[in-house]
């Protein structure tokens, strides 16, 4: 890392080219203010990454900001006030500037009881978080270009130091700030593992001891910091971090109950391992937060379904298990329905057969049936992280490159009643019908017929085999849809057992 000197330097070249920050300082000082960047846009830029936002701190209120910007937003007791600009960059167009504050104890660990207003930046420091989010620039000084300015940078708590060694430590006692805002002690594994910082001893000590204020905190805000700890790429350690300090047991008991749990001979990690490893996989290759966090769950059933020991131990039907656990962490921390859904079909579908001698193009629509298109390629993604999860040298060995290439023949196949040459419409007109179940029915039994040969996904054909069945009474028509329905799942469901009773679970 840069001498301080050199980064003060960088600096304050780059705030002198934010105008936007600028020409909100330079107001607060000709009204007689002073105007610091403060938080994690000093930290970020120190360290020469991008800020996600800009904060600026006052000695002027809330009421005396207003006044100097009549385009701005003041709806909060904290003192912050949304500064509107001009700015094309969305980072910019709304600045927070929030007067220098103290703030009281924390009864509901999320929120101070009482602000009150000081006159120095120094103690408004003094109530962050962590020591490398507690350094200020004085924009005033910056903008004179002299980085030799004591004044410049205030850094009373040594968090220049403790950037330049990489390390998360919270600001004086560690234990009080994270009785004061219990999401802190997610949020140090999270800048630690956005970072790639190490957390100081004695406040990862007391993240263990803190652990379980977390109980306290809005699950969205849990979501959104686990949300980004995935992204970040030491994801893993970050879950590893979590289990040590006990914060996974309470966020996440279902990932807890697979620390120690032994696999068959095709494993030669834990369950937990193995899940960590396949999200590792995730993050070296970029994939998505939903792949990732598929990842990650993936396996979260085993526990649950393990039968026997050693190296014939089985853990037949963990997937289905596994879908309706992720569907119960998605609606308890509050996941969105579209993320929660896809992450719970892949890990259901995560055991799909790939052997050649037992995947026919018939079994590769059904695939795509259940999956759907737009998600085979995702699916294929986790199986390559679990794939290397369990210690296997290929992401892609040939079996699975073959499935692919039989994935590319049959997409253009009809795998649902929507792609049939035919809807319920023609069948009504052609039958001379009205609305009911027979028309579903209908269209069930010809889906199964063309699952079997797409040559048949013709219009001629498939309005001559509904009249083929149209006189057919309404219960056995009934009937046959439902056989047509459970003979294709039934068949499926036996390739993939047999598989499954064969390989003890091979991944």
């Amino acid at each position: 890392m840069e001498t301080s000197l050199q980064l003060t330097r960088t600096l304050i070249v780059r705030v002198a080219a934010m105008l936007e920050i600028t020409a909100i300082a330079n107001t607060l000082e000709h009204a007689g203010f002073s105007a610091y960047l403060v938080g994690g846009c000093v930290r970020d830029l120190l360290l020469g990454r991008e800020p996600d936002d800009w904060d600026l701190a006052t000695d002027a209120t809330p009421e005396e900001i207003q006044s100097l910007f009549p385009e701005c937003v003041y709806e909060n007791d904290f003192g912050t006030v949304g500064i509107k600009t001009d700015s094309e960059d969305p980072r910019l167009t709304i600045v927070e500037v929030t007067t220098f504050r103290k703030e009281g104890t924390y009864t509901d660990k999320r929120h101070p009881d009482e602000i009150t207003f000081s006159k120095t930046i120094e103690e408004d420091l003094a109530r962050r978080d962590f020591t490398i989010n507690a350094i200020a620039l004085n924009i005033s000084a910056a903008m004179r270009m002299n980085a030799a300015d004591a004044n410049t940078l205030i850094d009373p708590f040594r968090g220049m130091e403790d950037l330049g060694n990489g390390i998360i430590r919270a600001v004086g006692n560690p234990a009080d700030r994270f009785r004061e805002d219990a999401l802190r002690v997610l949020r140090a594994i999270r800048l630690a593992a956005t970072l790639g910082f190490t957390i100081d001893p004695a406040t990862l000590a007391a993240i263990g001891e803190e652990a379980g204020g977390i109980d306290f905190v809005a699950k969205e805000r849990i979501r959104d910091e686990f949300f980004k700890l995935i992204m970040t790429d030491h994801a893993a350690e970050g879950v590893q971090l979590l289990e040590r300090t006990g914060l996974l047991l309470r966020i996440f008991p279902e990932l807890q109950a697979g620390v120690g749990v032994s696999q068959n001979k095709h494993h030669i990690y834990t369950v937990f391992e193995h899940n960590l490893r396949s999200l590792q996989y995730a993050v070296e290759q970029k994939f998505s937060l939903d792949i990732r966090l598929s990842a990650l769950f993936h396996d979260v059933g085993k526990p649950h379904t393990k039968h026997g020991e050693g190296e014939n131990c089985t853990f037949y039907g963990h997937q289905v298990v596994g879908e309706r656990m992720v569907l119960k962490i998605g609606d308890r921390l509050h996941f969105s329905k579209e993320i929660t859904e896809k992450i719970a079909l892949l890990v259901r579908e995560h055991m799909f057969v790939y052997d050649p001698d037992s995947v026919t193009l018939k079994g590769v629509r059904r695939l795509l049936q259940r999956v759907g298109v737009e998600n085979v390629e995702d699916l294929f993604r986790l199986r390559e992280a679990d794939r290397i999860g369990s210690g296997v040298p290929k992401a892609q060995p040939y079996r699975l490159r073959y499935l692919k290439a039989m994935v590319d023949k049959v997409k253009s196949d009809p795998i649902s009643a929507k792609m049939l040459k035919v809807n319920g419409e023609d069948i009504m007109r052609e039958l001379e019908i009205q609305p009911g179940p027979r028309i579903g029915a209908l269209l069930a039994i010809l889906l199964e017929d063309v699952l079997e040969n797409p040559t048949l996904n013709t219009k001629e054909h498939l309005l001559k085999r509904a009249r083929e069945l149209a006189g057919i009474p309404e219960a056995e028509l009934l009937m046959c849809a439902h056989k047509a329905r459970d003979t294709a799942h039934d068949a499926q469901e036996r390739i993939d057992q047999e598989l499954l009773k064969k390989h003890f679970v091979s991944k």
